[in-house]
């Protein structure tokens, strides 16, 4: 019986194992943005490592802790495994078929909130590891994990963290926290992922809400001075509006251009999928759709609140209004040029008063298509999901992937169990059963190719 026949077989038999593993880590409650059940998700992690003999480290950040685990291999290769164990809020909760922290099996999927971003994938690796020590007794090389706690909220004291933790984090490769398959099942390598700047728009006008008949013609209105002032930002021609915003940007290789190029035309699927009826600034699909996707900055209002929002009227003139934004960078932008270049251009607007309270985020980062850590991880997928992986060069979506990348110089590879409805920050989040074994399969490739290539 061939070695890949001996781990195919352990984990099929585990399964039920593993799923029982990543139910517990499901129902134990982690929302970052409410600081719920934090440091008791972050020390669940850690038994889970040190369940497999890893060394394990649970270090303080400015917010939820970070995990470290480390255990010797084989080879001296390192492969750095980066998750997150923190999840999204579950509201609107009357939208949930089961409550989101009872995991629940039903037509071969798991439903809960963070099964799939980013609870199955930690499973679902360790998984992998299981049946190597059970069958071998050891690893194929070095693995360390780094689990942090803030994705879901911008990873604002990640970067700093892995900047003075570089030792203890050197590694020769790493696999991101996410990847899957697309809605034709085929595999995708997600090479690099776009910036992302948050910030919250404040301003304050009174002191208190005020009867709009009484203030409304000689009050200042905070809802309307911030509508004001957001209208500077972008023009209706999709055109962000920001001196220098575009003067740093580098451009998109013809390497880029030619991945996407092999890709099929996303239009139709994105319209069926949303509900969309057309694309800005008259784009019908094609190339021009999928550059625009992953190589524009966006600016983009994510939140609005000022004044009465309850049933009925209610006649105030509104104190304080507030707007959540999401910038999403491109490569070449970096977060303090960003900050400074919105103070400026609300300034000079006449919006002094405007506060900006930066919520997290962090700059674009790729990695080369043609790193041979990206060539193991495409081909050692073929197999699994009888499908070539495909190549795309960046995604719209942002993650602290910068720091992995410039930092400690590695190659970043996406792999992972997620699909198309998988509803992950939605109501009803899930994964099949199917991908997470694949992805189990997947994995034990990847470490036992990585092994030999020492």
């Amino acid at each position: 019986m061939s070695e890949n026949s001996n781990i195919d077989n352990y984990l099929e038999k585990h399964m039920d194992d593993s799923i029982a593993e990543l139910s517990r880590l499901v129902a134990q409650p982690s929302v970052g943005a409410q600081n719920w059940g934090m440091q008791e998700c972050a020390d669940l992690v850690a038994d889970m490592l040190r369940k497999r003999g890893f060394a394990v480290e649970i270090l303080p950040t400015g917010g939820a802790p970070v995990v470290l685990g480390e255990r010797k291999g084989r080879v001296n290769k390192t492969l750095l495994f980066y998750n997150h164990y923190d999840v999204q809020p579950a509201e609107p909760l009357e939208l949930w078929e089961t409550p989101p922290f009872e995991p629940t099996l039903r037509d071969g999927k798991l439903y809960g909130r963070g099964v799939s971003d980013d609870k199955a994938h930690i499973t679902s690796r360790l998984l992998a590891l299981d049946a190597f020590l059970a069958e071998e007794g050891e690893l194929p090389c070095n693995v360390k994990f780094i689990i942090e706690g803030e994705e879901e909220t911008g990873s604002l004291h990640l970067p700093a963290f892995i900047t003075a933790n570089k030792e203890k984090l050197a590694a020769d490769a790493c696999i991101w926290e996410f990847g899957g398959v697309d809605h034709r099942e085929i595999p995708m390598q997600y090479l690099g992922l776009r910036g992302i700047c948050y910030v919250q728009l404040t301003v304050e006008t009174a002191s208190i809400d005020v009867h709009s008949g009484q203030g409304g013609s000689i009050f200042p209105n905070a809802a309307w001075r911030l509508v004001w002032a957001l209208n500077t930002l972008k023009s209706s021609e999709e055109k962000i509006l920001i001196p220098g915003w575009y003067d740093e940007i580098i451009p998109p290789t013809q390497r880029d251009r030619e991945l996407f190029e092999a890709q099929p035309d996303p239009a139709q699927e994105y319209m069926e999928r949303y509900g969309v009826k057309q694309f800005l600034k008259g784009m019908t699909g094609g190339i021009d759709l999928q550059m625009a996707e992953v190589f524009e900055p966006t600016c983009t209002i994510c939140g609005l609140t000022s004044g009465y929002q309850g049933m009925g009227s209610k006649t105030v003139l509104p104190a304080k209004a507030s707007a959540k934004v999401d910038f999403r960078i491109v490569p070449g932008q970096t977060i303090d040029r960003c900050l400074k270049l919105l103070r400026q251009h609300l300034n000079t607007q006449g919006f002094e008063d405007i506060q900006i309270e930066f919520l997290g985020g962090g700059p674009a980062a790729k990695t080369n298509p043609d790193d041979p850590f990206i060539k193991l991880v495409v081909d050692t997928a073929e197999e699994i999901f009888e499908s070539k992986m495909e190549l795309i060069p960046m995604v719209g979506g942002s993650g602290p992937n910068y720091p992995f990348v410039h930092e400690l110089n590695l190659p970043v590879a996406t792999a992972g169990l997620g699909y198309p409805d998988t509803r992950a920050h939605a109501p009803n989040e899930n994964i099949r059963i199917d991908l997470y074994f694949k992805h189990a399969r997947h994995m034990a490739r990847v470490l036992a190719q990585f092994g030999s290539m020492a």
